[in-house]
């Protein structure tokens, strides 16, 4: 039977019931002015199988396919150690249990949790390399398909990854890492100015280092007054190219979060090749939700 036969089946089954259903007067033993026991949820249920019916068994199988491609679940994803170096020397890659997190099954196939012993860890592609730096003033993970040479990290000549990389990066806002703070207020934390009066107040560094205002090609996006997503354009200077990322012809995506009463700053840059990119979001999400943790330096 076809759809538009199936239709005009159940149109007419429907007004069958619609006239039975309004009947004021009946046969024996049927009293005056009441309706016949035919309910209006008798009408609707013949109405929705008459509806559903009509639905293409297809369609309705792509809508259910595609609603579960896109929901979150409480997933593990590999775990990958790095190795670090800094202030009292190498420190060898942790190894833990795979990470759990919430994002879509999808991207969990494509994705890990990479981290050192210090700072956070980070999602990012299956397969690539990873190094940390660690000190005072706070810890830096790297993330690259390219293999990450440690000597660059601490050169004074290296300018930056010219590539794909994710870096995220932890400074403490109450140690050496506080004029690396206040530069990053300066330009996205208008509500902490008074941080950056007093980090310029104690005369080491000159007020020069720390331009007040964003960007001018950033685009920002405030989730509070702690939170800023942000873009840098390919190409441009900005607050993604801060500090070890050199411009190249794609855009940096990224998060920078101020973090306890301290003023700690946690920011993301995330450059990755275009047939990753649709990770990027992902990334950035399961970085806030650490961030968000009570204990957010996780060990």
């Amino acid at each position: 039977m076809s759809v538009l036969e199936l239709r005009s089946y159940f149109e007419g089954l429907r007004a069958e019931f619609s006239r039975l259903g309004d009947r004021q007067k009946g046969g024996p033993g049927e009293k005056e002015g009441v309706k016949s026991p035919v309910s209006r949820s008798a009408i609707s249920v013949v109405s929705f199988l008459a509806l559903a019916m009509c639905i293409p068994s297809s369609f309705l199988a792509q809508s259910t396919t595609a609603a579960g491609s896109l929901q979150r679940h409480t997933v593990r994803v590999p775990f990958v150690g790095c190795k670090s170096d800094g202030q009292v020397g190498p420190v060898e890659a942790p190894q833990r249990q795979n990470k759990i997190v919430a994002i879509t099954v999808e991207s969990a196939q494509r994705l890990a949790y990479y981290k050192s012993e210090y700072g956070f860890g980070v999602l990012a592609p299956r397969g690539w390399y990873c190094f940390g730096t660690y000190g005072s003033n706070g810890s830096t993970l790297y993330v690259s398909p390219e293999p990450i040479n440690p000597v660059d990290l601490f050169s004074t000549t290296w300018k930056g990854f010219t590539g794909p990389v994710i870096q995220i990066s932890d400074e403490i806002g109450d140690t050496s890492g506080r004029f690396g703070v206040a530069k990053t207020i300066a330009r996205v934390f208008p509500a902490y100015k008074a941080f950056v009066k007093s980090v310029i107040a104690e005369g080491i560094e000159p007020a020069s280092s720390f331009p007040f205002g964003p960007y001018p090609n950033d685009k920002l996006t405030y989730r509070s007054k702690e939170i800023v997503e942000f873009q840098t354009p390919a190409n441009i200077e900005g607050l993604g190219t801060d500090p070890w990322l050199q411009k190249n012809g794609d855009p940096i995506i990224g998060v920078a979060i101020l973090m306890g009463q301290e003023h700690d700053l946690l920011q993301l840059s995330v450059r990755l090749p275009p047939k990753l990119t649709d990770l990027t979001s992902t990334i950035i999400q399961q970085v806030e939700r650490d961030a968000a943790r009570p204990a957010y330096r996780e060990k």
